[in-house]
């Protein structure tokens, strides 16, 4: 029986469709409704490839990580793996990475739901927009499993309902059902150089815009110990990215079919660009409204995942017990407050830095969580028996993410950014190495030597001083 990051007793209460569920709300946020204009602006048309190896290195990942929660359940999951697998060291750093990079990206997405309501309030500060969603979202977490999974539910379903209908407008306006779409005749590109305006090095830059797409399967890893049937994790990945892939293809395909690649705006969501030429007044404010509920969903979703990492981490003592402490409602307070503090200080950040820093430090944090899913698959060769098939599976779930990650080097936006991903994993890099050899080396030192005097005491013969 596994305990939520709340001290609730998790017995097991989601069934496999349920956890589908959960995994959009975590996985369709603002780097598919928002995020993939940047790559089509980088890749052209041929981010469509992007996407289709970014799924299938994405199933990989998250395939690994539901047999290995299908074998073991545990609720630190691919942190509490790499520590099976290698030892304190991995399950430390795997942790505190994650962690680092979640709070770094929230504090982009509250940045970026910030600007979208200002869409409709240009009056006010952002910093209050950003507040105000911070403590909505927190509380959600301080209402605990049921409240998150009720939300999280509904907004998956008006996500999904928001694709839905700008796939049935989209394929209307190209029938000819309305009017409008300015000069250029919708067509799909179909040549080479149409098809690969910037290359194939634009294609390979464009990859990790692909793979911020698919960002969350972790949490619903974190989230599949509390399944029923924990056998069933395999079946509600397979289903959920293989039908969110069809969707991510088709929805894209169909924008950059209406409008011309270099048309797209990086700070325009490219489906309002694709029917912005339609006279279709209530479209803005429609992707706006799924742009907000969006980044929220997503936002409380890294919030749970890790609020639930702290605590393992402490439960561990890789951090401080403090943060594993129940208190209120049997809520780890201390673990929710050390998150809401790192959550404030990203929010200053944002506000205070020059927007280019900033937008290299998160990009740094993205790629921080796909060294995670890397990990995830070097974990995977030590603790599951895989086939010849799933061997070669695993392999090439590693090279797809290392060609996201070295596409990173070849654009001038990526590049500060993977430099930035370095210096990350060198400081905590660091810090794990003074642990392992000035603290956890000594400590298992003393471990062993009472067990020394316990063991003579007890085969002291009697009589004997």
């Amino acid at each position: 029986m596994v305990k939520s990051q709340a001290g609730e007793e998790e017995k097991g209460t989601l069934r496999w469709w349920q956890l589908s569920l959960l995994g959009v709300a975590s996985t369709i946020g603002t780097g598919y409704f928002l995020g993939s204009g940047l790559g089509i602006r980088i890749a052209g048309p041929a981010i469509l490839i992007a996407f289709v190896l970014a799924a299938v290195g994405t199933y990989m990942v998250f395939e690994v990580l539901a047999k290995m929660t299908a074998d073991r359940p545990e609720q630190g999951s691919f942190r509490s793996y790499a520590k099976r697998a290698f030892g304190r060291w991995a399950g430390f750093s795997s942790g505190w990475v994650y962690w680092c990079s979640e709070v770094l990206i929230m504090g982009s997405q509250l940045t970026a739901l910030s600007l979208f309501t200002r869409f409709w309030f240009p009056g006010i500060p952002m910093w209050i927009f950003a507040i105000g969603y911070a403590v909505l979202g927190l509380g959600v977490i301080l209402l605990g499993n049921r409240a998150f999974d009720s939300m999280e539910n509904v907004l998956s379903v008006i996500k999904i309902a928001a694709i839905f209908m700008f796939l049935g407008v989209a394929g209307a306006a190209l029938m000819g059902f309305i009017p409008g779409g300015g000069r250029r005749p919708p067509v799909f590109p179909h040549t080479t150089d149409t098809f690969f305006p910037t290359g194939y090095r634009g294609l390979w830059s464009g990859m990790i815009f692909a793979f911020y797409a698919f960002g969350g399967i972790e949490v619903m890893g974190m989230m599949a110990v509390r399944l029923r049937e924990p056998k069933d994790a395999p079946k509600a990945g397979t289903i959920m990215l293989l039908l969110l892939s069809i969707v991510y293809v088709l929805s894209i395909g169909l924008a950059i079919t209406m409008v011309a690649w270099s048309a797209f705006d990086p700070k325009q969501s490219p489906f309002i660009t694709a029917l912005g030429k339609y006279p279709l007044p209530f479209i803005p404010h429609v992707f706006n409204g799924v742009l907000i509920v969006a980044g929220f969903s997503t936002m409380v979703a890294s919030l749970y995942a890790v609020t639930t990492m702290l605590v393992t981490l402490a439960k561990d003592k890789d951090a401080p017990p403090l943060f594993a402490r129940k208190v209120w409602g049997k809520r780890p307070l201390f673990s929710i407050g050390l998150t809401a503090a790192g959550l404030a200080a990203s929010i200053i950040l944002s506000f205070v830095m020059p927007g280019r820093i900033y937008e290299y430090i998160t990009t740094s944090a993205g790629l921080l969580l796909l060294y995670n899913w890397f990990f995830i698959l070097v974990t995977s060769g030590k603790l599951l028996k895989l086939t010849a098939f799933g061997q070669v599976k695993r392999w090439a779930g590693m090279v797809l993410i290392l060609l996201a990650v070295t596409g990173t080097l070849f654009h001038a936006t990526s590049r500060p950014g993977f430099w930035g991903s370095l210096i990350f994993v060198g400081i905590i890099g660091i810090v794990t190495l003074i642990l392992q050899f000035a603290v956890w080396k000594r400590s298992k030192k003393h471990v062993a030597r009472g067990i020394r005097r316990k063991t003579f005491v007890l085969i002291r013969p009697k009589g004997t001083t």
